[in-house]
């Protein structure tokens, strides 16, 4: 089949996804309003809360809820074949994902921008919400951890990489400089910005930055972790328009284009999938498809992790109700874009199946690696940009994504650290938490040795923990909607859905880790199993409580939302 077909039809399954169901969503499910007074203006500080223009703020929550993890699911899961991985990618963002992530972003401006964490408490209980809590944690320890792993791997293995890399935080500081200090206007700034950015990219392909073997005692590879750490740790307590939103803004920008380049050169080339659409000749070892490639592939279909950092960050920067619909959305369409063009780089971008066979030898083969290299030679060969080149755009790409997931992942993970000690009834400081965060995360990731792979002990979990997250966020939507006689469909149905295929898969892991004896994971799992169930049982409990009580309504039950798109102005 020709590479052409699946990105024309997959681009126009989420652009319809974005203009007709979300419409939906926001008219007769969410109902948003204008003129309703959201937690940014109502408790601007101008650090956490600052009022922000709807594209920068886009920006920020598309490139923190991408990440690496939208390339590396979708590029695990083609060894299944590449059409169960599109079709859960398209299906699951028009459908799942974007309900999710604009659906959690309104609930926690309704609620003064608390975290789901927190809504957990009032909408499911204090029990279900402490082991919410606990979910929440493991998941934002796996990503950090994880991604800082990702990250030093590239910028080892890509040298090129490493210059725009680190160069990009000096453009960001300067455009957050230009749009709040000198008011410049938005498309100036971000003209500027980009040429600035891929100026970097042209010189970092030039001017390669290799690293000695040792650096002040540690591999290069984890040198660069506590580097990552520490950087990290600084851009999450900074005001979030001195780095964090033009940051996210100009690589939501930088990516936008990459994707421009890598379906451009689809368009020009046409390149065959060179993989097969059901893999029948699986590797052995390869786990079965149900329930494994809805977990595998979480980012870029539907993902927990959405709802953390839609509640935990960019529902403290919403100006208007109504632009939820675009961040939050259109957000998740962003992503899918992404995950689909990983689907189309690690299928297409072979020159046969015997190459392509070679890669994915046994599962969990593939990843960033195989994005890079296949969609470096479609852009190569449709646009004639060099090799090196064009596997340095998509590398930054990864590297850029994967970092700005990493250092809004750390500020949310000091969020949910200081909940819990409120819990036990211990108020900490940004300064604690924050050192707290940077201790837990660095212990897990040099666990296993000096070299780092202790960050990537738990990852085989994420993709279960992921999905029981987005699912227990759904619960609490469900109980919400209901309480107010919304139409609750939307939700129940992939509330159903995620929840069957996470704990499933939970369970078959179980059985490996058994088997395997890695006792670590097999403690792990079992935490997170005996916390999805309580919670999913506390949740149909507050469900039907819900269905039972006097109806919750407030002024947007009583009348037509403002304008045909849910809101005003889009």
């Amino acid at each position: 089949m020709n590479s052409l077909i699946l990105a024309v039809v997959g681009i126009a399954m989420m652009v319809a996804g974005y203009m007709l169901y979300s419409r939906y969503l926001g008219r007769r499910v969410f109902k948003l309003r204008a003129s309703f007074r959201t937690p940014s203006h109502e408790l601007e500080d101008g650090v956490d809360f600052v009022p922000t223009n709807k594209f920068i703020l886009w920006g920020h929550h598309f490139t923190s809820v991408a990440g690496a993890a939208p390339i590396v699911g979708p590029a695990v899961a083609v060894i299944w074949g590449w059409l169960p991985a599109f079709l859960w990618v398209t299906l699951g963002t028009v459908f799942f994902a974007g309900m999710h992530d604009l659906g959690s972003l309104w609930a926690s401006v309704r609620n003064r921008g608390q975290s789901i964490g927190s809504l957990s408490a009032r909408y499911i209980g204090a029990r279900g919400s402490r082991l919410f809590l606990v979910v929440i944690f493991l998941l934002l320890l796996m990503v950090n951890a994880a991604f800082a792993v990702v990250i030093a791997g590239l910028l080892v293995s890509t040298p090129t990489a490493v210059i725009p890399t680190w160069g990009a935080l000096v453009v960001a500081v300067l455009i957050g400089q230009a749009i709040y200090r000198l008011k410049w206007n938005l498309p100036i700034v971000s003209v500027v910005g980009v040429v600035a950015l891929y100026a970097l990219i042209v010189l970092g392909n030039a001017v390669p930055v290799v690293l000695p073997d040792t650096v002040l005692g540690l591999s290069a590879e984890a040198f660069w972790i506590v580097v990552l750490f520490v950087y990290a740790a600084i851009a999450s307590v900074l005001p979030v328009w001195v780095l964090l939103q033009p940051r996210d803004y100009i690589n939501g920008l930088q990516l936008f284009i990459a994707l421009g380049l890598l379906y451009g050169a689809v368009l020009i080339v046409r390149p065959e999938m060179v993989a097969p659409a059901f893999n029948t000749a699986v590797p052995d070892g390869t786990p079965g498809l149900m329930p494994l490639l809805f977990v595998t592939i979480a980012c870029g279909a539907i993902s927990g992790f959405h709802g953390v950092v839609s509640s935990g960050t960019s529902s403290k920067q919403l100006d208007k109700e109504t632009d939820a619909r675009f961040v939050g959305y259109f957000g998740a369409v962003g992503e899918g874009l992404l995950a689909l063009g990983a689907i189309i780089a690690t299928t297409a971008g072979f020159r046969t199946l015997a190459d392509w066979e070679a890669v994915y030898s046994a599962f969990g083969e593939g990843g960033v690696g195989a994005f890079v290299n296949g969609g470096g030679a479609i852009v190569n060969a449709g646009l004639g940009i060099p090799t090196s080149l064009s596997a340095t755009i998509l590398a930054t790409t990864a590297v850029l994504f994967a970092a700005t997931t990493m250092d809004t992942g750390v500020r949310l993970q000091r969020f949910v650290v200081q909940e819990i000690a409120q819990v036990v009834g211990v108020k900490l400081g940004t300064a604690v938490a924050t050192a707290i965060v940077l201790v837990v995360c660095l212990a897990l990731t040099f666990s296993a040795g000096a070299d780092g792979s202790g960050g990537m002990l738990i990852w085989p979990l994420f993709g279960t923990t992921n999905q029981i997250l987005a699912g227990l966020t759904l619960a609490i939507l469900a109980v919400m909607l209901m309480r107010k006689r919304r139409p609750v469909l939307p939700i129940v149905i992939p509330l159903v859905f995620v929840l069957f295929v996470s704990v499933y898969a939970l369970i078959i892991q179980l059985g490996d880790f058994l088997a395997a004896g890695n006792w670590l994971l097999l403690v792990l799992d079992v935490i997170i199993l005996i916390a999805a169930v309580w919670v999913i049982v506390e949740s149909a409990v507050a469900l039907n409580r819900a269905r039972k009580d006097e109806p919750e309504l407030d002024d947007e039950d009583e009348r037509e939302p403002v304008g045909a798109d849910g809101g005003a102005g889009e």
